[in-house]
């Protein structure tokens, strides 16, 4: 029998927004997951916000949204909030209910830079590898390090002169900026959107771009990251981040680190050595003077191991830039763009964390 059309909309509803959810929805797992670490956070939140006044946005739940926002590969905060208002699946994990009132942007917007203020991404990050720890999930001997570019959310045409304040827009238009045949440098030259992003290639042959390096710190057993940051983009960046990460993890014990062909420096490798941390990294002979390291290092096996596993971070990079939001944050400057680097990276640890305690279970 044919079934009628009722155009009668429906004026109430009494179902529980969380009887809509599957019982075995991956978002559920992650829920617990969070709602463990925030709850630990509690203190630090008070500590950023005021005793008195009109409520803020609660800061677990902004936190929740941006943790969508990463999980969904959600381009910006406006269509965050536009799927906040549609998506029961979005508000149940926040935590709102069906008729609440979705936030405007500017006020979202405003109680993020909050949390930035109050370092509430490397709070977080922490508290996220403190479960995996107790999880038992961290190695604590073998690590790898690695690097990544991370493209400024900055135009080459805003890549001009130190000092000219001139404006070549045309009637509010694309600007009309010829730069073809000059010569142009990071002593030289700043982007007039970003002055902190820095021009900047990974590799020989490719294009010169306006950049941040994130840099991540991953221990060998599962994968997980350990430490995470971003600086401006130059030579020694790499080398600079990995040696104040190693003061993380070094001990008396010995710890191993392995990377690739840029690590492989005396002076690197010296300031390792003085940490208690042996560098597997691949030997570059063609700089100048021969690799850092010898026989002494390679002839292990544990060497080898390293090698092979240290691939494993460019799995950590491939989320963060296809899933995640870093293959061009929409973000400018050095600390919210370290604030954005480090939170996508602590989602990405939540993820792992949930499949390998899964699989346990």
């Amino acid at each position: 029998m044919r079934g009628q059309l009722n155009a009668q909309a429906t004026m109430f509803s009494v179902i529980p927004i969380d009887s809509w959810i599957e019982e075995e929805h991956p978002l559920r797992r992650m829920a617990d997951l969070v709602d463990g670490i925030l709850g630990e956070m509690s203190d630090d939140f008070d500590e950023i916000y005021s005793h008195t006044g009109r409520p803020s946005v609660p800061p677990e739940q902004l936190l929740k949204a941006l943790l969508l926002q990463v999980l969904f590969t959600i381009r910006s905060e406006s269509q965050l909030l536009q799927h906040l208002r549609f998506n029961l699946l979005y508000r149940w994990f926040v935590g709102l209910n069906p008729d609440s009132r979705i936030w405007e942007e500017t006020v979202f917007s405003k109680n993020r830079e909050r949390l930035l203020k109050g370092k509430i991404s490397e709070k977080f990050f922490q508290k996220v590898i403190e479960r995996a720890n107790v999880d038992g999930l961290i190695s604590h001997d073998h690590f790898s390090v690695d690097g990544t570019q991370i493209h400024a959310w900055a135009s080459h045409k805003s890549f001009q002169k130190k000092g000219d304040d001139t404006d070549d827009d045309d009637e509010g238009g694309n600007s009309s900026i010829d730069f073809h045949g000059e010569k142009r440098t990071n002593e030289t030259h700043e982007s007039k959107t970003d002055p902190e992003s820095r021009l900047y290639k990974k590799s020989y042959g490719v294009e010169s771009k306006l950049s941040y390096l994130g840099h991540a710190l991953m221990e060998n057993r599962n994968g997980l990251v350990v430490d995470a940051c971003v600086s401006t983009a130059n030579g020694t960046a790499e080398r600079d981040a990995a040696q104040g990460m190693a003061c993380g993890v070094s001990g008396k014990k010995r710890r191993t680190i392995g990377g690739d062909k840029n690590y492989d420096t005396r002076e690197c490798v010296g300031v390792m050595n003085a940490l208690n941390v042996t560098l597997h990294v691949a030997q570059n002979d063609k700089r100048a003077g021969g690799s850092a390291i010898d026989g002494r290092t390679t002839r292990h096996a544990g060497y080898e191991v390293s090698h092979k596993k240290r691939k494993l971070i460019e799995e950590v990079f491939g989320w963060l830039k296809t899933v995640g939001p870093m293959r061009r944050p929409h973000l400018r400057g050095l600390k919210k763009m370290n604030w954005w680097f480090t939170f996508s990276v602590a989602v990405y640890n939540l993820v792992r964390i949930r499949n390998l305690t899964a699989q346990a279970a």
